[in-house]
């Protein structure tokens, strides 16, 4: 064994704390994402547990935006992906009665946290707004 390959199996003494604490860190904002997800979905109607089945949670986040359940597909498209998670979330802030904006920031950007805050909130869920019908 020489001295490079001897170099990549040493292991810091830091690795375990930091390969845990991001672990923890990425646990902690899961649980957020799902709480905030599941508080939108009840007062939008929509069954809260749904948060946790994969592909079922987008198809109903789909339904409180107004938007048609086969954009599910568009959502495997790579690229695609992120404008039509964009326009979702637009779509969302909308239906509770909130600007463009507050759903590209905190819906988008830092979902867990804008998730948090809209189910958490005094905002009402107010239905597909008449544009998105149109559309």
């Amino acid at each position: 064994m020489n001295i490079a390959s001897a170099m990549l199996w040493q292991r810091s003494p830091f690795s375990g704390l930091f390969g845990g604490g991001f672990f923890m860190f990425g646990l902690v904002f899961a649980i957020f994402a799902i709480i905030g997800c599941w508080k939108v979905f009840e007062k939008a109607g929509q069954p809260g547990w749904a948060v946790l089945i994969p592909l079922f949670n987008i198809y109903i986040l789909l339904k409180i935006a107004g938007r048609p359940g086969w954009w599910l597909i568009l959502y495997l498209i790579p690229v695609v992906n992120f404008v039509v998670a964009i326009v979702v979330s637009i779509d969302v802030a909308k239906a509770f009665g909130q600007s463009a904006a507050f759903g590209f920031f905190l819906l988008f950007l830092f979902g867990a946290l804008g998730y948090l805050i809209v189910g958490f909130g005094n905002y009402r869920y107010q239905g597909v707004p008449m544009m998105a019908r149109i559309a």
